[in-house]
């Protein structure tokens, strides 16, 4: 049992009972279902009290006598007793802090606690048999508290991302859906009413059916649009302008809804809305009569053909393979990206014939077919954000799609058939597989999810605000969020709420937009957005000089309440919190689908999605026999300006990728831009000329694969053992002489890494862009969070990663040279006589070439980047700006939003410490850790008095060290 976790860290409590939950749909948003049984021995005390008081008991036995037997009075006094009398309402494991809520009880017959709907989000419940826990403020302090802090009314936002949290879900959002779609020749089409009081009457007497399109005029205005939009808007509030709800009201466009109530009318108005949303939701998602059946799933009609393209596809690349033309592991990348890209394919083909129905169209003289918005039960479903996903439905009627092998590893033969049509029995094996991988994962994920909080929550313990403004000028230069040329996060979400550190000012005008210290809210985004800013310096935690804790200006917006944060408030915690509780859920995500893999296809070609003119950025490329550009640098991009010369995209271009249009260019929306091969790394020439081999001898550096299907065989480089040995192909002009690169005095001398599947023979004849050589990538494994959860401890343990890649630290030009000890020497030369030597492990690839200029940071071989490497070489701004991303990647790619701030917290905890390199006169010693504020005043102190100053460099710590090593 154990005695911290048994007697002294949780103890049983006095006022406390659980029970079963079930859904409370009458409730009101602040109020809870309490058993009456449960209340009579909750109150106790209390019902004592009153009963003496008015005189129904003489003294505390009698009271206790008529309890026991449950005379009528006890009743009402018990009525008495709980008016104005909060109760909390716990769920466990409670993972932030909406787990614990409070609630005005309603005592309710039965014995189970009855919830509100809109509040499972917070708590994470649900009424498959879930138990809660209620506990008893009794001190007068006690309550007010619960009921200033912790009602359920006052805790709509999340503290995570400071939206709503408690919006509507699954049957709410159905009904309201529901009521908001409209149908062609519904009864009532067409006609003309004065105002929405006249639309109420007609479709209470049945004149006009609820999906009837309609004109109706609403607020001085006529406008187009349906009976159930009009009775729709009877709920909002004034001031909310009709074309907001003039649509279908999808879980996204409720989300909306209440976010702007929120924003404009503030918490009480939004928790009527709430309350009459679910009311109206509930009502016509009854009425609606909405529900599951086997002919709702449309296997779609070109499910059979596609299936039949796709296996001649895969057939095609079996016959390739077996004539030697791509690898076995080529095969298979490619292989699975024709099965995942068919499954897309029916998925989309499914939805689109789901989404879409034939309708009969006017009057009855002819009735022509027409397409309409479908109302079929199970897309009204998914697409109105209710339950289910097009994936789910892709496996109901789709087909089911690529499936892993508990090793991670994809099976290179999808399910093709789907539940509607049922599995084979080879097929259930291997679904099976996904299925139980699915649950084991959860157990597991669940534990390191919950420990992962809790060394979150010890570093940041802490940080609380202190004062009102550090003062610092300095700030942290935030712009939108671009993965692949498209923007993932737009600035303005990643500033709002946040402080300005500088004046911003119009680009054209100089006119200041904002001025410094003020907090950005969603008008000033608004303002920024306008005059076209795409960079913005903002406040932050990561570069506050409070000493302990933060200050409120450089926080920011307090994001559960909406305003400036207070002093006191305890950030850390809240950080801690927000961070954790996604990875509990993450860690329940992948049971849900059940273990169908669901890969990420490789891309590989670009289209443009703007127009405008193209530029190239850092690139050399070199024209190629078949006329396209090849790129030739590792660190080149590209980007499209418009007229204004405003950046519109940017892609960064990986050496050996084929460019379809040129620099300076005009280009179109959807022309292509740029191909490459995704699945391997070539080794390309510079130059024409003719091949010669250098150490490419058999059985020593190079074996001959000969594939046992094809018969064929290819040199591949094998690990050697002889360090004086360096596979390498080299260019021969035509006087037999290595040629030399372009421009430079570096020969023509490529040098072939482990691996490597060369493509051209001794002696051949070649020319410039030609591929050498192939280096495979590794086959795919799906992402999953479990790969996430563990990348999340990872960067916030600051571990170094294991096949760890070489960044240089100095900007130059990159030389090989010889072997040491097995590892190959890379020197790097700036111009001005300084040289940094790296010993890159034998059999890695390098990315870099010689002559290759190279910049600080940039990694000279593949692999993951340690984060003490870019503190070391980058500087704590870059370290912070590269631990936020990473982190935001691997929650972005599970669809979880956490704002920057509560990352910032954690990190800024990790880099408080410095270790000292020069003790100067103070009184540290070399080498030790210290925290870099009492750093900077003892230096501070010492320079006063005219000694001489330490010196010291900042250093990284994983969060559990940091929160062990003392201030």
């Amino acid at each position: 049992q154990g005695r911290f976790r048994q007697n002294l860290l949780g103890k049983r409590v006095d006022y406390s009972g659980r029970s079963v939950i079930v859904v409370g749909p009458d409730l009101k948003l602040h109020q809870c279902g309490l058993p009456k049984k449960m209340a009579l021995e909750l109150f106790k005390p209390f019902i004592f009290n009153k009963l003496e008081e008015k005189g129904y008991a003489t003294t505390i036995k009698s009271a206790k006598k008529m309890i026991e037997r449950e005379r009528p009075e006890v009743w009402d006094v018990l009525e008495e007793v709980i008016q104005e009398h909060p109760v909390l309402l716990n769920r466990a494991p409670t993972l932030h802090r909406l787990g614990i809520q409070a609630f005005d009880p309603i005592l309710v017959e039965g014995k189970a606690i009855r919830l509100h709907p809109l509040v499972c989000a917070a708590f994470n419940a649900d009424f498959d048999g879930d138990q809660m826990a209620v506990h008893i403020p009794l001190s007068i302090e006690a309550q007010l508290e619960a009921r200033v802090l912790m009602l359920s009314v006052n805790n709509v936002l999340s503290p995570a991302n400071g939206r709503p949290i408690a919006v509507p879900s699954q049957d709410i959002v159905l009904g309201c859906y529901y009521l908001t779609k409209s149908r062609s020749s519904a009864k009532g089409e067409g006609k003309i009413f004065a105002g929405p009081h006249e639309v109420r009457v007609a479709f209470d007497q049945g004149e006009a059916h609820i999906h009837a399109r309609i004109r109706a005029r609403i607020k001085g205005k006529l406008e187009e649009t349906t009976v159930g939009r009009v009775l729709f808007s009877e709920i909002l509030p004034e001031g909310i302008p009709f074309s907001f709800i003039n649509k279908e009201m999808s879980k996204k466009e409720l989300a909306k809804l209440i976010d702007e109530c929120y924003r404009k009318f503030g918490l009480r108005r939004t928790v009527v809305l709430l309350d009459d949303l679910k009311e109206t939701g509930f009502t016509y998602a009854t009425r609606s009569g909405v529900s599951i059946c086997i002919s709702d799933m449309h296997v779609p009609s070109k499910k059979q053909k596609f299936i039949e393209a796709a296996q001649k596809e895969v057939m095609e690349i079996h016959h390739q393979h077996q004539e030697g033309l791509i690898t076995n592991g080529e095969r298979y990348n490619k292989e699975i990206d024709i099965w995942a890209n068919l499954t897309d394919k029916i998925a989309d083909e499914m939805m689109a014939e789901l989404g879409l129905e034939a309708v009969e169209q006017g009057n009855s003289k002819k009735s022509e077919l027409q397409e309409a918005r479908s109302f079929n039960n199970i897309f009204m479903m998914a697409d109105s954000g209710a339950r289910g996903s097009t994936q789910q439905i892709r496996q109901l009627a789709g087909m089911r799609g690529l499936m892993a092998k508990p090793s991670g590893e994809i099976i290179a033969t999808p399910i093709t058939a789907n539940f509607r049509e049922g599995l084979t029995v080879l097929q259930y094996f291997i679904s099976t597989h996904g299925a139980r991988k699915g649950l084991a994962d959860t157990a597991l994920k669940t534990a390191n999810s919950g420990y992962l909080t809790r060394r979150l929550v010890d570093v940041s313990q802490d940080v609380i605000i202190t004062q009102d403004d550090c003062g610092t000028t300095d700030g942290i230069i935030v712009g939108s969020l671009v993965e692949g040329g498209e923007i993932i996060e737009p600035m303005s979400e990643r500033i709002l709420g946040r402080v300005v550190s500088e004046d911003i000012k119009d680009p054209l005008t100089k006119e200041v937009i904002i001025p410094g210290k003020r907090e950005i809210n969603e008008e000033l985004v608004k303002k920024i957005e306008e005059a076209g800013i795409d960079r913005v310096k903002i406040r932050s935690v990561l570069t506050c000089q409070s000493g302990r804790g933060v200050c409120k200006m450089c926080y920011g917006r307090d994001l559960a309440r909406g305003k400036l944060v207070d002093i006191g408030e305890a950030v850390g915690i809240i950080a801690a919190q927000s961070i954790g509780e996604p990875g509990t859920q993450l860690t329940m995500r992948t049971f849900h689908i059940g273990g169908t893999a669901s890969k990420v296809v490789e891309q590989t070609v670009l289209e443009a999605k703007n127009t405008g003119s193209m530029k190239y950025l850092n690139l050399n490329t070199v024209k190629n026999k078949e006329g396209d550009y090849v790129a030739m640098s590792r660190n080149g991009s590209i980007a499209i300006y418009d007229e204004s010369g405003r950046e519109k995209e940017k892609y960064d271009i990986i050496y050996g990728a084929r460019l379809k249009v040129q620099d300076g260019q005009k280009v179109d929306v959807g022309q292509k831009l740029v191909e490459w091969d995704p699945y391997s790394l070539p080794i390309l020439t510079e130059i024409g000329g003719r091949i010669k081999f250098g150490d490419v001898t058999e059985g020593v550096t190079m074996r001959e694969e000969v594939d046992e299907v094809t018969g064929l065989s290819r040199k591949v480089i094998i690990d050697y053992p002889d360090q004086n040995l360096r596979p390498r192909i080299s260019i021969k002009d035509q006087h037999n002489k290595t040629a030399k690169l372009p421009g430079t005095n570096n020969l023509a001398r490529y040098l072939l890494p482990a691996g490597a599947h060369i493509l051209v023979n001794n002696g051949d004849e070649i020319f410039p862009g030609d591929i050498l050589v192939k280096i495979p990538r590794e086959t795919t494994k799906t992402k999953d969070i479990t790969g996430g959860l563990p990348r999340v401890a990872e960067l916030f343990e600051a571990r170094k990663p294991k096949e760890q890649a070489i960044i240089s630290e100095i900007d130059g030009t990159v030389e090989f040279g010889g072997f040491v000890k097995g590892n190959r020497r890379i020197l790097v030369k700036d111009g001005m006589g300084n040289e940094k030597e790296y010993l890159i492990p034998k059999g890695k690839h390098v990315n870099v070439h010689e002559g290759d200029w190279v910049t600080a940071g940039e990694p000279l071989m593949d692999g993951p980047v340690d984060p003490h490497d870019i503190l070391n070489v980058l500087g704590p701004k870059e370290l912070q700006k590269y631990l936020v991303d990473e982190v935001q990647q691997v929650y972005r790619l599970q669809g979880v939003s956490i704002n920057d701030k509560h990352i910032e917290v954690i990190v800024r905890q990790m880099l408080r410490k410095v270790r000292i390199e020069d003790a100067g006169d103070t009184a540290f010693l070399i080498g030790e850790q210290v925290d870099r504020f009492s750093f900077a005043r003892e230096n501070e102190a010492v320079i006063g008095r005219g000694g001489r100053h330490a010196t010291a460099k900042p250093i990284l710590l994983g969060i559990t060290k940091a929160s062990l090593t003392p201030d």
